[in-house]
């Protein structure tokens, strides 16, 4: 399974290694999902970072060999996005996770993503860490 992780799963991954984010790595890891974003949600993640946890890099560039770093969607996916009532900051995000085809889309943000949590959009799963774990455990049980 693919997951797309958003900036805010990175993010509290890198500072919070004990978190379910950080579960989602391990899981990576272990080859049991594939981890993708894209250059727009990693460099936010890194900005946010070095403003409120500087401590935490070492552990984001550990992360970030985890991840494949996708290309950004065209204007098109991002204005497919935008009527999907996300803020133009989030657009490139949705847009990016349907483009490189992932599976699911990974997002603590309840603010801005919360009306698309549980909701397929497209062939994407929009889940939050939690329940992405869950289902990645859950697959897991049904082998």
């Amino acid at each position: 399974m693919r997951l797309f992780l958003d900036a805010n799963v990175i993010f509290t991954a890198a500072h919070n290694p004990g978190g379910r984010s950080s579960a989602l790595f391990e899981l990576a890891s272990h080859g049991r999902c594939r981890l993708a974003t894209s250059p727009h949600a990693s460099a936010e993640a890194e900005r946010n970072l070095r403003l409120k946890y500087p401590e935490a890099m070492g552990r984001f560039s550990e992360l970030l060999r985890l991840i494949t770093t996708e290309g950004e969607a065209g204007p098109s996916d991002v204005a497919w996005a935008l009527e999907k009532r996300l803020p133009l900051k989030d657009a490139p995000v949705l847009a990016a996770a349907v483009a490189c085809r992932a599976d699911v889309l990974v997002t603590g943000d309840r603010a801005h993503f919360g009306h698309l949590l549980g909701r397929r959009v497209r062939n994407l799963h929009v889940l939050t860490p939690a329940d992405a774990l869950a289902l990645l455990l859950g697959q897991e049980r049904d082998r």
